[in-house]
């Protein structure tokens, strides 16, 4: 039976993971140098149209559906066929089927812009879109299956994804590797120049109201205004915090001075981290999750910029690394005295679920980067992926979309 309750906190819940998409925008490309900062927000604002209609046309229906296999949906919902007010028990019997769709819309259009930070002021915007459309379709939408759809062999085994640890962080950080290894690294005359933040406050600002999203995809993913959803947020707002501090203290320790960036970088961490436990563990065990995501983040951000890995924003570090802790730590912490429909994990009895959620990474994982390498590749074949070194050097802003962020100096 629909509720009324639980109707209202749902479409709150999608309106603040919708505005997560845009608030990334701002944080990437506060990153990113000034002649890249237009195109890096504008590429999330066109993600999140673009994906919009593949979920309406297709995705939904691959990804929630009645299970092929345990593989992908079948088309019984394509252009939204038999998606209307009336509930989809399978999912929730309390909100109508059509807002199921609509909430888990935000995630799919969220987790391909993650990816873009791994080749920031290097991808051709045509070469952008073709890699979007194919990765959503064939990437995403089985990893959603998997994990989320009724029948889906991952949530048969059994593992606890509550929010997108794996779904969104662990996909998107992988496969940001594999296109940062395709795309290969920036060039230009001064690239350190390049490579500071052309505008820490948007920073800043990017990283809070990502913050404020991150309420209603980790608490909304309880699918009702309850008990769960409110563990969700207090988890969600602790783990941000620990990994915001311990960021903080990391940097502090190693850098002489704390950084504004690192800061907003790990608060980010933290969530990622938290986003696949949330609704499954305690107060207490989101915050130790939160500061080993912190430390750990931060760790291998710094191990990467010694390599000749170029993910720009080191989208791996944050959100692979992230996403692969949280769910492992799904797997140490989780307890049915926070979900009775979840499971316990090592930590309460149950050493069993931390090897479903070791079985689940190294499946998205695989499955993430392999797929994102060979579909930049095959892409690359009929459309050059990577700008020319003239429109890199001029940036994305002006040889992409003939605009710049700020004008005359």
């Amino acid at each position: 039976m629909l509720d009324t309750g639980d109707i209202a906190w749902m479409l709150c819940a999608t309106g603040l993971v919708m505005i997560m998409t845009p608030a990334l925008g701002f944080f990437y490309g506060g990153l990113v140098g000034r002649k890249n900062l237009v195109s890096t927000i504008v590429q999330c604002l066109t993600i999140f149209a673009v994906v919009s209609l593949i979920w309406a046309l297709w995705g939904y229906s691959l990804a929630f559906a009645p299970s092929v296999d345990g593989i992908i949906g079948n088309l019984s919902y394509l252009g939204l066929n038999n998606v209307g007010t009336a509930a989809n028990a399978a999912y929730s019997a309390a909100i109508p089927a059509l807002l199921y769709m609509a909430f888990q819309l935000k995630f799919a259009a969220i987790t391909p812009a993650l990816i873009i930070g791994a080749f920031a002021g290097r991808i051709r915007f045509k070469s952008l879109l073709i890699f979007i459309v194919l990765w959503t379709t064939l990437i995403y939408v089985p990893i959603a299956h998997w994990n989320w759809g009724i029948g889906g062999w991952l949530k048969q085994l059994g593992v606890l994804d509550f929010a997108g640890g794996l779904v969104v962080h662990t996909a998107a950080g992988v496969s940001a590797v594999a296109a940062a290894l395709v795309i290969g690294r920036g060039r230009g005359t001064d690239q350190k120049k390049e490579k500071r933040p052309s505008n820490i406050p948007y920073v800043i600002l990017g990283a809070s109201i990502l913050w404020f999203g991150w309420f209603g995809f980790n608490a909304g993913s309880a699918l009702a205004a309850d008990g769960l959803a409110v563990s969700a947020l207090v988890n969600t707002n602790l783990a941000a915090s620990a990994a915001a501090v311990s960021w903080m203290l990391t940097d502090w320790a190693r850098k002489g001075k704390p950084s504004a960036v690192g800061i907003s970088v790990g608060a980010v961490c933290g969530l990622v981290a938290i986003t696949p436990a949330s609704g499954f563990v305690t107060p207490m065990a989101s915050i130790l999750i939160g500061l080993v995501a912190g430390l750990l983040c931060n760790y291998v951000a710094s191990w990467r910029a010694r390599t000749t890995l170029d993910d720009s924003l080191d989208v791996f570090a944050c959100h692979g690394v992230g996403g692969i802790w949280g769910t492992i730590a799904t797997g140490l912490f989780a307890t049915t005295a926070i979900n009775a429909a979840g499971a316990n994990g090592l930590f309460y009895g149950n050493p069993a679920q931390l090897g479903i959620q070791l079985i689940a990474v190294a499946a998205v994982g695989a499955f993430a980067f392999v797929g994102s390498y060979l579909l930049l590749r095959l892409i690359n074949i009929f459309i050059p992926v990577r700008v020319s070194p003239e429109e890199e050097e001029l940036g994305l802003d002006e040889s992409q979309h003939g605009e710049e962020a700020y004008g005359e100096m």
